[in-house]
């Protein structure tokens, strides 16, 4: 069993997202640390690109900062290197195509493994396009996270037959970010999804309250948070960690009840 299966195999799992080099990578270090300390089952690192089509302005907002801060991504590797020393937890990169092309697919695939991550998402990647990246991802043992929109549809059964790690269920259309309320039918698209694939279902996007976290936790088998963590992120900077902390144990504990 891979080590993201295992983060679901004993209930829900909640997963928390932070972006590499916001403010600095030492205080991203330290924020995994509190995550990891306060509950998280599975930790998202989103490595800092220019254009990331698929976020909201707050996590726009932290790709800039970092990329402001010169973080790239060989920084990030060397960075997930020395962490994973203390970090037992599953981690998988969030990132866009271009910065996997630009670093070359298989070394990028070759350092992930080498640095102890164990999967991959990328949100520009359109499930028909996959193969390329998925093909060396597999070469290496990491897991490439296929996502589910509520547009998806016909697609649903193809995506779970072929998905592996996790599936990552987009609770809403648009961009990633904090939403006061969730209406797609995230329980038909986790049972279609399901029937398909023996990979568990995450539902994220939008999710910022832990009552949010525990019904989306309680339609499938997790739930991830991001603009909500990225926010404390901005508003407390290099104090951070603490607040986050604070947080991830809260949003854990509702899943977890789910």
């Amino acid at each position: 069993m891979s080590r993201i299966k295992e983060a679901f195999s004993e209930g829900k799992a909640f997963i928390p997202f932070i972006t590499c080099g916001d403010p600095d990578l030492e205080t991203t270090g330290k924020i995994i640390r509190a995550m990891q300390e306060n509950g998280a089952d599975l930790i998202e690192l989103g490595i800092p690109f220019s254009d990331p089509t698929a976020e909201g302005p707050v996590i726009q907002g932290a790709n800039l900062r970092a990329l402001r801060n010169k973080i790239t991504t060989a920084d990030i590797f060397d960075f997930v290197s020395g962490i994973r020393k203390d970090i037992t937890v599953p981690m998988v990169f969030m990132t866009y195509a271009n910065v996997v092309f630009s670093y070359g697919i298989d070394r990028f695939a070759s350092e992930c493994r080498r640095t102890g991550m164990d999967g991959l998402i990328l949100p520009d990647v359109p499930f028909e396009e996959k193969e390329e990246f998925d093909t060396v991802c597999r070469k290496y043992g990491i897991d490439l996270i296929s996502m589910i929109a509520p547009t998806s549809e016909q697609r649903i059964v193809k995506i779970a037959r072929n998905a592996s790690g996790f599936l990552y269920i987009v609770s809403s259309l648009g961009v990633t970010g904090m939403r006061s309320s969730i209406s797609t039918d995230i329980g038909a698209i986790v049972k279609l999804a399901k029937e398909n694939s023996s990979c568990p279902c995450a539902v994220g996007f939008g999710i910022s309250t832990p009552e949010q976290a525990a019904e989306m936790a309680s339609l499938s088998d997790g739930a991830i948070v991001g603009s909500a963590i990225v926010k404390l992120a901005e508003k407390y900077g290099r104090g951070a960690a603490p607040v986050i902390g604070s947080f991830v144990k809260e949003m854990s504990a509702a899943v977890h009840r789910a």
